[in-house]
């Protein structure tokens, strides 16, 4: 049986009342014993590759190359995943698992929405029931896939307390599960929590890295760096989970600089900015406030403003193992347009994190030495914000004949 830690160095841990000591402990030998069962897994590869879509494409993107004049920018283009996100690999694991330990009801928790989508899209598919907390000021941002949620059976449940965004969101289904875990799950989308969460989640999203791993060396790539957009993490660490043991590649994560360094205006825990505490069941770095409070975040994007990160990631930042970089608001427009342009693609706004800082990376190579981003996410679910900011007087007439039309 492979062996899974509760720590990563000082980080992780399963700090959590007693009532949910015995979910979790439940939760640990089951996922264990499902790693090592090769029925399991077939299930869900085969998931993958007839629901999902998985494999998903490695494109080259050679205009951004050309325009770009530096390295070879290769995209790892998981927006083409079923619900349009790396959140399904992730849902579809953890849900098949649930069903196999007789679980009847899925809970969840979704900041950007496509981890609730993903949540709700799979639940359909195995007739599990579902609820979805969500903050209420990211209903109000994600409009889209709160509507894609309910088209898929689930019940979006808002939560107003707090800042009303993902943290909040936790807080809710948490408690849930609190009270209703003999017959309820909850899937957390990302790679943070109580154990064995991180671990669980990393390994649900690997396939994302495996997969880079496999085509990177039947095209004989000489892949120098790897970047991808960091909140919790779930998708850098499955991206950058076959690499971490190596010395090479360099793994980058962009962090959302928002609107600047001031407390308040960014989500950026890695670059200085992150105190080391213990909050949802984990130990972390986390932004506080001088009297050691969690501090509003933000970013353009509704999936990179939770104030905390991944334990497994926080400890390979410390180690050097993985660079973190800050990507402001602009920026990720600016790649957002860039990418669009050049490569008919359109990147989610986190994922447009990393684009950003790809380009800039791939700046530092030459010709035939490879930068891979990883596009966790396509721009679809974005268009209220991204047609906002950058085409608002049409994307305002639409609206206003629209609503004078219905």
């Amino acid at each position: 049986m492979e062996v899974y830690n509760d720590y990563f160095g000082q980080f992780g841990g399963r700090y959590v009342a007693e009532n949910l000591r015995g979910p979790l402990d439940q939760l640990e030998i089951h996922f264990r014993n499902a790693m090592s069962d090769s029925d399991f897994l077939k299930e869900i590869s085969d998931f993958g590759k007839e629901y999902i879509g998985r494999p998903t494409p490695l494109l080259f993107a050679e205009n951004a190359s050309r325009a770009m004049g530096g390295g070879d920018i290769y995209i790892k283009l998981e927006g083409l995943a079923n619900t349009g996100a790396h959140k399904i690999n992730n849902a579809a694991g953890q849900a098949i698992l649930a069903k196999k330990m007789g679980k009847t009801r899925i809970i969840a928790e979704t900041g950007a929405g496509q981890h609730g989508v993903a949540t709700a899209a799979v639940c359909a598919r195995l007739g599990l029931k579902c609820r979805i907390y969500m903050g209420s000021e990211d209903i109000k941002r994600q409009r889209p896939n709160v509507f894609l949620m309910e088209m898929f059976g689930a019940e979006v449940f808002p939560v107003d307390s707090g800042s009303r965004t993902l943290k909040d969101a936790v807080n809710e289904a948490l408690r849930d599960w609190a009270s209703t875990s003999d017959e309820t799950h909850y899937l957390i989308g990302s790679a943070l929590g109580p154990s064995p969460y991180p671990d669980m989640v990393r390994e649900f999203q690997s396939v994302i890295g495996k997969e880079v791993l496999m085509e990177g060396e039947k095209r004989s790539l000489n892949v120098k760096a790897m970047v991808a957009c960091v909140g919790g993490g779930s998708n850098a660490i499955g991206f950058f989970e076959p690499f971490i043991e190596n010395e090479t590649p360099r793994l980058i994560g962009a962090e959302a600089g928002g609107l600047g360094p001031e407390e308040g205006k960014h989500a950026a825990r890695m670059t200085g900015k992150g105190k080391t505490g213990i909050i949802q069941g984990y130990k972390s770095k986390f932004l506080y406030d001088k009297d050691g409070q969690i501090v509003k975040t933000h970013s353009i994007s509704a999936g990179l403003d939770y104030p905390g990160i991944g334990p497994q990631l926080a400890y390979l930042g410390t180690t050097g193992r993985v660079e973190f970089t800050e990507v402001n608001d602009e920026e990720a427009l600016e790649a957002l347009r860039f990418f669009a342009l050049n490569e008919g693609i359109i990147f989610a706004l986190e994922s447009a994190h990393a684009g950003a800082a790809g380009l800039k990376i791939a700046s530092e190579y030459s010709p035939g030495e490879a930068v891979i981003i990883n596009m966790s996410g396509r721009g679809d679910k974005d268009i209220f914000i991204t047609a906002k900011a950058l085409q608002k007087d049409k994307w305002f007439e639409f609206l206003n004949e629209e609503t004078a039309n219905g």
